[in-house]
């Protein structure tokens, strides 16, 4: 009996095959495929970036950098000669630089940021059309023309310097090189799990970008925040009077000309925010007053 039972089994037919291997079949595969790559590439992104984890020296802050503080040195200063270039040059009056110098040192030599060993400069940019300040990873620090002539004070372009030099040692250009690495991986494997071939993996990948950038955006308006708080305490430090920086927060707001972008979609806080915490700082601070001997 079981010798006929066997020997009555048929080998599947060809049709049997196509019939178990259907086109929803394979379509569910890839798609599970997808998925499991997707995931793979997820999750070594989330666990190289998380790998980067390090507390800044200056600061105290837990972060998640992904260059030594050489290579941040480095990449600064190769960066220098295209942001003067981008700015019109250098600004041709020596008198402002010797000002500018003398602030931006004063700056460092009295505050904490001193420990942080990053070798500052400070550039004056000849740009008269953008009002911009900005610093590169590593201290390399500029302002424009523009926001430089602007300025009415010496403890008001403190204030500014004072704010970039806050994003050098809390080390905002690194940490937003690590995130940004996190964003793409993170990003890419939105996209390799949901994109199926078709037109669809357009509008996957438009989605994609769009949460990263929202998610880098929010980095940006955190870290401008620290700035200030970072800025305020150097210029204390310096003994520079720190309410100074509600005039830079006007200035700011009145060459905008009212026409801001929403604050949520701003990679920077809105100036009227942060008038409110910097008069916050000085009552906290500063109950009876700014010192006499402070540098307006």
């Amino acid at each position: 009996m079981n010798n006929q039972r066997q020997t009555s089994r048929r080998a599947p037919t060809a049709e049997t095959v196509r019939r178990r291997t259907t086109p929803r079949s394979r379509a569910g595969n890839a798609i599970r495929m997808r998925l499991i790559i997707g995931l793979v590439v997820a999750a070594f992104s989330f666990f190289s970036f998380i790998s980067k984890r390090e507390v800044n020296p200056t600061t105290g802050e837990v972060q998640y950098i992904s260059l030594t503080r050489e290579q941040e040195i480095t990449m600064g200063l190769q960066a220098v000669p295209q942001m003067v270039q981008q700015h019109g040059g250098l600004d041709p009056d020596p008198e402002a630089q010797a000002l500018l110098d003398m602030v931006g040192e004063r700056l460092v030599r009295n505050s904490f940021a001193v420990t942080s060993e990053y070798p500052f400069e400070f550039t004056l940019l000849a740009d008269e059309e953008v009002i911009n300040a900005f610093a590169l990873p590593g201290g390399q620090t500029f302002i424009t023309a523009a926001l430089f002539n602007r300025l009415e004070t010496e403890a008001q372009l403190a204030g500014v310097m004072g704010h970039e030099i806050g994003h050098v040692i809390a080390r905002h250009g690194a940490q937003r090189i690590a995130k940004q690495e996190l964003t793409e991986g993170l990003t890419g494997a939105v996209v390799m799990a949901a994109c199926d071939g078709g037109t669809s993996c357009q509008g996957t990948a438009r989605m994609a970008q769009m949460i990263g950038g929202m998610v880098n955006m929010k980095y940006g308006r955190e870290d401008e925040l620290e700035s200030d708080e970072l800025g305020l305490a150097i210029m204390v430090d310096s003994s520079y009077d720190p309410s100074a920086m509600t005039r830079v927060m006007e200035i700011l707001a009145e060459a905008g000309g009212g026409a801001r972008q929403p604050e949520f979609m701003s990679t920077h806080p809105d100036p009227g925010n942060r008038i409110q915490r910097i008069e916050e700082f000085v009552q906290e601070n500063f109950p009876e007053g700014i010192p006499a001997d402070f540098t307006r």
